[in-house]
């Protein structure tokens, strides 16, 4: 898919798949076109070229049998603050077309499969920040998708709140739901996500599980020595070792540590050789921030973020 406004591309030939029944994580700082993949997905925008396909129908072609098939749940969640949240479900599932009594049954049904049955005749003035966003996750429910959309579901919420969002995620999967997440949250993409793809300015630049990601990364031999004075000797003696160029940051020194580096009383030995002082050394994992890093040059968080038309209107 290509998404073009004016000069601004803000998808560049974005492809991936997304297998049924799993979560897929799509990763990448804000602006990098990750919402923008999300509104054309779910029919709120069009592609300026290319074929996006959502449970067998064409984004472009067939909307209407899209939207009977999908869920969004987007960044804000926008209720009536002077309704109950039983209330504020019931209109949404009129508006679904699912009747008065199936708007009923389906609300009382959610509420209580999401732990807001207690709150469900509760004014949504009153909820918590998590408490809006689950019942915003249940407003997307209503129609019981086959593919749903959860774009930066738990941004500004605390651990305990995403928590719950998090197990709710899990049981719709279980369930059969296909849900696309994306996020900035790295956390979310470890503990939730089957398949992930990073993206970056408009381009899906890697994919694969978490697993796989890192393996890609590969473990690094971490250094911190004693004073910054040190480090050029030691990026040296390490150069040597390895093979592979370090890069420091202060007094602490990483770099890539292939099969055949050497074991860790040899790297010692030789970094005391240089006259390094060293205050502490490890053999360590990547995580989603190294290959993140490593493939864009970036860290995941905040950036400027592309305005579109949408946004401005």
């Amino acid at each position: 898919m290509r998404k073009q406004y004016g000069d601004v591309v803000a998808l560049d030939g974005l492809d991936l798949v997304v297998p049924s029944r799993t979560v897929y994580g799509l990763l990448g700082p804000k602006g990098a076109g990750k919402s923008t993949a999300v509104r054309i997905l779910a029919t709120l925008t069009r592609p300026s070229s290319g074929r996006a396909v959502v449970a067998g129908f064409d984004v472009a072609r067939n909307p209407a049998d899209v939207r009977k098939v999908i869920g969004l749940a987007g960044q804000d969640a926008s209720f009536d603050d002077g309704l109950t949240g039983r209330e504020n479900l019931r209109i949404l599932g009129r508006l679904s077309r699912l009747g008065s009594r199936g708007a009923r049954r389906r609300a009382d049904e959610l509420l209580e499969r999401f732990g807001l049955a207690h709150a469900g005749d509760r004014l949504v003035g009153t909820y918590s920040g998590g408490m809006r966003r689950r019942i915003h996750l249940i407003a997307s429910l209503l129609r019981a998708p086959a593919v749903l959309f959860l774009d930066e579901p738990t941004t500004g919420l605390d651990a305990p709140s995403r928590a719950e969002i998090w197990e709710s995620v899990r049981r719709l999967v279980a369930d059969g739901t296909t849900v696309l997440l994306t996020t900035p949250c790295l956390e979310e993409v470890e503990r939730l996500a089957t398949a992930v793809g990073v993206i970056d300015r408009g381009q899906l630049i890697a994919e694969g599980s978490p697993a796989q990601l890192k393996a890609q990364i590969g473990r690094h031999i971490d250094v911190v020595v004693e004073s910054a004075d040190h480090v050029p000797s030691a990026m040296a003696r390490l150069e040597r070792l390895t093979g592979r160029c370090p890069e420091a940051d202060g007094s602490r020194i990483v770099v890539a540590a292939v099969d055949q580096a050497p074991a860790l009383p040899l790297i010692v030995s030789e970094l005391d050789a240089s006259g390094a002082v060293i205050r502490n050394i490890g053999i360590r994992e990547p995580g989603l921030d190294d290959v993140f890093l490593t493939m864009t040059g970036q860290t995941v968080g905040p950036a400027q973020p592309v305005e579109t038309p949408e946004a401005v209107s």
